[in-house]
């Protein structure tokens, strides 16, 4: 299985494949990872040395609510008939390692691990059938959430939208798209959340052709395809991880904003 991480060394920021130990850094064939890469030199030291980023910087994150059945009732609501979507801009996006900011005065704070597919070609009105052509690989998000605010609102813009609210990461398992795959999340060493993407309502596929249909998905771009029960609430010195079978782990500890 091959990883992709986007990693900082010596100043400059680079990506590298991750295959069975062996570290090697990228040389891109176009502007961007989904134009093409060949894999170069072994990375001294390998992933020890490099600070690990955000594998990618989306033009957008389209997160999907309430798409595990036992999420659903946690939160004492019907299966939706369509997928739920809501956006969380760029700027939510945070490192793996970096701090999430608990807001002054905003209430609970909640984590929701989750699978998260990127894209790796432009994608409009794609059939389900075409789906998995346009899914560069998947990766593990926090889509973290102010539930009071949630709670109180109509809209999910705000609730969902504050800075480092949506940790991506440790790197992208190419592929990966279809198939069952074990999401977790592990509040400060003990585990919170665990089941199954087959527990999905809406699957993969389905998703991308019903987001496809109404928004052109850009590479790079990130679905987040929904959360599984257990969700809770963080506090300052907590440490969050979301586990996503053959992506790794994704670690954030979590801090008042200042």
């Amino acid at each position: 299985m091959e990883r992709i991480y986007r990693v900082a060394k010596n100043g400059d920021t680079f990506h590298v494949s991750e295959e069975n130990g062996d570290v090697r850094r990228l040389h891109l064939r176009g502007a961007t990872i989904f134009d093409g890469y060949d894999a170069g030199d072994a990375v001294a030291g390998g992933l020890r040395g490099c600070i690990v980023l955000a594998p990618v910087r989306p033009s957008k994150l389209v997160c999907v609510g309430l798409n595990y059945r036992d999420h659903a009732a946690e939160m004492k609501k019907p299966l939706p008939r369509e997928p739920m979507l809501f956006l969380k801009p760029p700027t939510t996006v945070c490192d793996p390692g970096a701090a999430i900011l608990l807001p002054p005065g905003v209430g609970r704070v909640d984590y929701e691990s989750e699978l998260a597919v990127v894209i790796g070609r432009r994608a409009h009105r794609v059939p389900r059938a075409r789906a998995a052509d346009c899914v560069f690989g998947i990766t593990a998000v926090n889509d973290v959430t102010a539930r009071d605010i949630q709670n109180a609102e109509i809209q999910y813009t705000r609730a969902k939208g504050f800075d480092t609210f949506a940790p991506i990461g440790p790197c992208i398992l190419r592929g990966g798209g279809d198939g069952a795959r074990t999401v977790e999340g592990w509040l400060n060493g003990e585990n919170r959340q665990r089941s199954t993407t087959a527990q999905l309502i809406f699957p993969v596929d389905f998703l991308i052709e019903y987001i496809s249909f109404v928004m052109t998905l850009e590479p790079g771009d990130v679905i987040s395809t929904g959360t599984p029960s257990g969700v809770g609430p963080l506090e300052a010195g907590d440490v969050f991880s979301v586990r996503v079978e053959g992506v790794g782990e994704l670690s954030n500890p979590i801090r008042a904003e200042a």
